[in-house]
């Protein structure tokens, strides 16, 4: 699952903004960008291998932003030969890149190709893509006989992460390697160490989990604070998922705000922190994080979803309207992102006719339509607009359309 959220991350950093038509086109590539996407939110990778080459069959400049996450799907998938030649593809495109050069160095070493493996891991690590790149130089290094890279890298590795057995372990093999006996019987124990230690949260976090169900709400605190960890955004973010997931959302805003100010760069932390907020009906605290989240990742459904669902509880409709459009346009099958959508398409078609706007007006109702067919609600709108307007065999011909909708809706006695 990390590497699905190094994927949104990185095609949102990179997203070139495109021009939209001001419906829906359900076939546009940013439509099955969208689905593409949330399929790799869920481990649905023949999924996303699908909806990134539909992209691309659209438009095929969309070199990251469907490229490389259809490269990201196909390596998850382990078919190694076209993940391989999708990232060679993306490289000739765009040039060395730390990220497609670590997954190019993961490839490698699938191939046990150690030279190659350190290679690309050696491009990548200069800017480092992701927390493991020093950790698999190391392994590569440690492969091919080169020990004093190898500790080098391994050490960089376990500095970045202490909690990493698989680094200390690795990192025991190394000094083993080099004769140092007691410093391997060290980081083996404390590798061992840590293993046990992420056992013992794991059943700390279903006690916690437990006692928020059962017990006071004190006691399941003092359960559940010793799973804090200020320096660890994971582990703050685990805690506070936890305290949501059951219903204490006051309890969970201190691990996510400190989760979302130790990886400002992630946008699943700034959404977490906002979603919290906008479940305590704390709109103005939920924008921030948003916003901020949207300026870099503009791309991202739940991001744009969210924004429009607290813009629109502010009373900020026509930015709530564009926000929520923006979503469905990445997300069209979402129900919760649609209704909210025409909600507010239905409200601005409302002031833009008490404006005297008419043709704003219209523009909102045939859009309200294209979400809800079958509510006769805005062909009333419309026949209203038409006859203020002198249009009457309009506004008749939408007036009828109401009441056969309405007709149609009656339930059968």
């Amino acid at each position: 699952m990390r590497h699905i959220r190094r994927v949104l991350e990185l095609s949102a950093v990179l997203a070139l903004s495109l021009l939209c038509s001001a419906a829906a086109e359900q076939d546009a590539p940013e439509t099955h960008l969208g689905k593409g996407y949330e399929a790799l939110r869920l481990d649905r990778y023949d999924a996303a291998v699908d909806e990134c080459r539909a992209a691309l069959r659209l438009n095929p400049k969309l070199v990251m932003r469907a490229q490389f996450p259809l490269a990201v799907a196909l390596f998850e998938l382990k078919k190694t030969e076209d993940a391989r030649k999708e990232f060679e593809a993306v490289r000739q495109a765009i040039g060395d890149h730390p990220n497609v050069s670590y997954y190019l160095g993961r490839l490698d070493l699938l191939d046990r190709n150690f030279a190659g493996a350190a290679r690309h891991f050696t491009q990548a690590v200069a800017k480092p893509p992701f927390p493991d790149t020093a950790y698999y130089l190391g392994f590569a290094c440690f492969e091919q006989g080169d020990l004093a890279a190898a500790e080098k890298w391994l050490n960089v590795a376990v500095q970045a992460n202490p909690r990493d057995s698989v680094a200390q372990y690795q990192l025991a093999r190394v000094y083993r390697k080099e004769g140092r006996e007691d410093e391997a019987n060290k980081a083996f124990a404390l590798s061992t160490e840590i293993r046990k230690r992420d056992a013992d949260e794991s059943q700390l976090r279903a006690e916690c989990a437990k006692k928020l169900d059962e017990g006071p709400r004190e006691e399941a605190h003092a359960v559940c604070q010793r799973l804090f960890d200020p320096n660890d955004p994971e582990r703050l973010t685990a805690l506070g998922t936890i305290y949501g997931q059951h219903g204490d959302l006051e309890a969970a805003l201190e691990p996510l705000q400190k989760a979302a100010q130790l990886s400002p760069q992630s946008p699943q932390m700034q959404y977490n922190l906002a979603f919290t907020y906008y479940r305590l009906n704390r709109l103005e605290d939920a924008r921030a994080p948003l916003a901020d989240a949207l300026a870099r990742w503009p791309d991202l459904f739940p991001l744009n979803a969210l924004f429009g669902a607290v813009l629109s509880k502010l009373g900020e409709d026509l930015p709530a309207y564009r926000s929520l459009r923006r979503a469905h346009e990445l997300n069209p099958q979402d129900p919760g992102s649609s209704e909210f959508l025409y909600s507010v398409t239905l409200t601005l078609a409302k002031k833009s006719q008490d404006a005297h706007a008419y043709s704003d007006a219209l523009r909102y109702l045939d859009e309200a339509l294209v979400l809800r067919p079958l509510d006769p609600g805005p062909h009333r709108s419309k026949a209203e607009i038409y006859a203020i307007t002198g249009h009457s065999s309009d506004a008749t011909a939408e007036q009828q359309k109401a009441d056969l909708l309405k007709k149609d809706a009656r339930p059968i006695p």
